[in-house]
């Protein structure tokens, strides 16, 4: 009894604690758990939405689809290097791209933060199209000559999104600053024949549109490596390198609309997602106070301690909550309750039956928990399959945060619950005790109490 009673202390304790500094670090941002705050998406915090539109136009019509997944995957990965918390990227039709960046209430910030990504391509001009060039602009000024010279080149189908990484180098003889580019499989593949039918000839390496470098092929490349080298200096040729890591988008993009969700309209959210879980919790706890009585007290203490170790995981991991996000935490608390009220009413069966109340709790915790490890594996496998089949952030951010409360409910009641239970019940209940462990508002006879006044009669 002491030790049950102590690790119950203990949890009581911590999950105040943890409740604490949930509070604090929010309210105090620039103390030692500040750097812990709750990190709130696009409809909550305010933030920038952008849409873009993709250039498809030299894309062939087979490898639209995939060349839009490259430019999403590129653009996520370039807003996640600069530290924007959960935004969204997602593809819409018309070759569109929806970029949305919680926080982020700068438009100009917001655009630098997908930064000019680069469009890397590789094209190809032959030596006979040179010599005819050469002939047909010898009478051309040096800008209209380079123009034709850029208009000649070809596609390879070779381009950024088969870049696997670039990596700065630089020569041990002059030390001189490269850059050299490492192609996935395919674009390894795609390489080693794009180069071997074309010995002799120039493959021009050009980004945005820019040759950056127009070397000949002298042999088969088949390790998939491809080496810039030129004019640059060191620091041009880091960011060269640094901005081809980020992602070189696969077809070139250009900003259609901005627009700015002020943070007025993202904290009247947080009021409204607040006062309806607060408004949820009341009611509940109210239900099972009356009810329950003493149980339903442990109950609700049981779901601060829940609600505790949620808003400890939402500032840690950290979660990004949006008004999804915060409709799949209030569904939890339910899904929490539910754990108790099944706990809850097998004792009462158990206490029906004539156990005492002692063994009437450990009765009905052992025959509840099948039923609350199926329901909350179901709810769990609902749960990812939302999270993983979902078509937008708006189901995934709602059953990731249900995800996490089914776990932590589950943890709650059959941990918290009966912690606190077993520290306060007496091992002989009788009189008013009884009372405070019975639920509901049937005041008749129990069969326990049948079979003592059975046993009185006979004696």
């Amino acid at each position: 009894m002491i030790k049950t009673r102590a690790i119950a202390v203990m949890i009581l304790i911590g999950a105040i604690l943890i409740g604490y500094f949930s509070y604090y670090s929010q309210v105090k941002p620039q103390s030692a758990v500040g750097r812990f705050p709750f990190r709130l998406g696009l409809d909550l915090a305010g933030g920038s939405h952008l849409v873009y539109q993709a250039d498809v136009s030299q894309v062939p019509l087979a490898e639209v689809s995939d060349s839009m997944t490259a430019l999403q995957n590129v653009i996520s990965r370039r807003v996640n290097a600069f530290g924007v918390s959960e935004p969204l990227v997602e593809v819409q039709s018309g070759h569109k791209l929806i970029v949305e960046l919680p926080g982020v209430t700068d438009v100009n910030q917001a655009i630098a933060n997908i930064g000019q990504t680069p469009v890397l391509e590789f094209k190809i001009i032959t030596a006979k199209q040179q010599e005819e060039l050469a002939s047909t602009t010898a009478t051309m000024t040096a800008q209209e000559k380079a123009s034709t010279t850029m208009a000649a080149f070809t596609q390879t189908g070779l381009t950024g999104r088969m870049l696997q990484r670039a990596e700065l180098n630089f020569d041990q003889t002059t030390g001189a600053p490269s850059v050299t580019l490492i192609f996935n499989s395919e674009g390894t593949a795609l390489f080693a024949s794009t180069t071997k039918a074309n010995i002799g000839n120039v493959i021009g390496i050009f980004l945005d549109g820019s040759a950056i470098s127009l070397p000949v092929v002298r042999e088969t490349i088949t390790d998939g490596k491809a080496q810039i080298s030129g004019t640059f200096d060191v620091k041009t040729a880091q960011e060269l390198v640094r901005n081809l890591n980020y992602g070189a988008l696969p077809v070139p993009i250009s900003l259609l609309s901005t627009q700015t969700i002020g943070a007025s309209l993202g904290q009247s959210a947080a009021d409204g997602g607040l006062k309806a879980g607060l408004i949820a919790f009341a009611i509940i706890a109210i239900f099972l106070i009356l009810w329950y009585r003493l149980p339903g007290v442990i109950a609700v203490v049981s779901l601060g301690v829940y609600i505790s170790i949620m808003l400890a995981i939402f500032k840690l991991l950290p979660v990004t909550l949006t008004a999804e996000g915060v409709a799949g935490f209030i569904l939890s608390i339910g899904m929490a309750v539910d754990a108790n009220i099944l706990i809850f009413e097998r004792m009462k069966e158990e206490s029906k039956r004539g156990l005492p109340l002692w063994q009437a709790m450990h009765e009905g915790f052992g025959r509840a928990w099948p039923s609350i490890r199926d329901s909350n594996l179901s709810s769990l496998i609902t749960g990812l399959i939302l999270f993983f089949l979902g078509s937008n952030s708006v189901i995934k951010g709602f059953a990731l945060v249900f995800m996490i409360g089914v776990g932590v409910s589950m943890f709650t009641a059959i941990t918290a619950s009966r912690m606190f239970l077993y520290a306060i019940a007496p091992k002989n209940a009788g009189g008013i005790t009884k009372f405070l462990f019975s639920n509901g508002f049937n005041f008749t006879k129990s069969n326990s109490d049948v079979v003592v006044a059975n046993n009185n009669q006979n004696k």
